[in-house]
């Protein structure tokens, strides 16, 4: 198994140099999604939500939070990201709209965190923007799918 990276020989937490890696093409795609009623689920597809273009700002929301993923979660760097894709699919069988993200960026340390923050915060923004009509909606199934560059290569889910 894997050491932990994120603490140092005492147990404390810290951030890692990464000073001395080399600058690889890295790419993470994450996927999430949420489940809703089917009423829900047609007010986004028809375009009639009152707070306006459902998936187009959550697009945008997503792309936003994988910008800014060093600032929210503690212990990761800032990364000049290259791309963030967003891809919203509309399920009435499943009545859930999935998000699957992929983010890239040439640098010294991977996109995984950008890619599941995107996921995450697109999928919270359709939350946000539906729940006055649909307070049950469910976010599940976030995961990383697939990463790859950097010395370990490709891996995938």
């Amino acid at each position: 198994m894997s050491k932990l990276t994120h603490f140092n020989q005492a147990g404390e937490a810290h951030m890692i140099d990464v000073g001395g890696k080399t600058v690889t093409h890295r790419i993470a795609k994450a996927s999430g999604e949420i489940t809703m009623k089917n009423e829900t689920l047609s007010k986004i597809i028809a375009g009639d939500n009152k707070k306006g273009d459902v998936l187009g700002i959550a697009r945008i929301a997503g792309i936003m939070a994988a910008k800014k993923t060093a600032e929210l979660i503690p212990l990761c760097h800032p990364l000049a990201l290259s791309k963030v894709n967003i891809e919203l699919i509309t399920n009435k069988e499943k009545q859930a709209v999935l998000c699957l993200v992929t983010a890239e960026t040439h640098h010294v340390t991977g996109v995984e965190m950008e890619a599941l923050t995107a996921v995450n915060i697109t999928l919270l923004t359709i939350y946000d923007m539906c729940k006055a009509i649909d307070k049950g909606m469910t976010i599940s199934n976030i995961h990383l799918m697939e990463k790859s560059g950097g010395k370990s290569g490709l891996w995938k889910k």
